[in-house]
């Protein structure tokens, strides 16, 4: 009989989040009227990745230690992805108006028109878009928001690799 439990459910619950979080992106969008940034839609696309990465564990559900700490690493990476995403984009809406990069063309001109290096380059460059605080609840924005669950997640990730052990 296996000693660990069935890790399913934390997975799923882990997919189940990243949902709701794109869910509320969706609804944010759609029914607040707020339009996401460069960096608002790296950070849903970080989601996503995550999402799936949960969806995979949970549909495996790995009982040994390596398929555990394989798990554990993907939801690590994806994570702390998502999280220097959204500090960047934090960190651009804490900025004085005076160093806020200005506005540029949206993100659709720059993937028509640019190497994926360049827009890469400029989506973490930021731009006056990525430094409008638009939504906040209990003082904190929504990358700041999307920053802290992405830091839940790297620690649960990391909690899995140590009990993969």
């Amino acid at each position: 009989m296996d000693s660990q439990p069935s890790i399913r459910r934390f997975f799923l619950a882990g997919f189940v989040l990243c949902a709701l979080m794109i869910g509320f992106a969706l609804f944010s969008q759609h029914y607040m009227d707020l339009e996401p940034c460069p960096l608002c839609i790296f950070q849903r696309i970080a989601v996503m990745v995550l999402g799936v990465v949960f969806l995979l564990g949970a549909i495996h559900n790995p009982s040994t230690g390596l398929g555990r700490r394989v798990y554990g690493q993907l939801v690590v990476l994806a994570a702390l992805a998502g999280a220097a995403v959204s500090a960047r984009h934090s960190w651009l809406q804490h900025l004085p108006p005076e160093k806020v990069p200005e506005c540029g063309p949206g993100l659709s001109f720059w993937l028509d028109t640019l190497p994926m290096t360049s827009v890469l380059d400029k989506v973490f460059n930021g731009s006056g878009e990525c430094a409008e605080v638009e939504w906040a609840m209990f003082g904190l924005s929504m990358p700041e928001w999307t920053l802290l669950a992405f830091l839940a997640f790297a620690l649960y990730g990391f909690k899995v690799l140590i009990k993969g052990r």
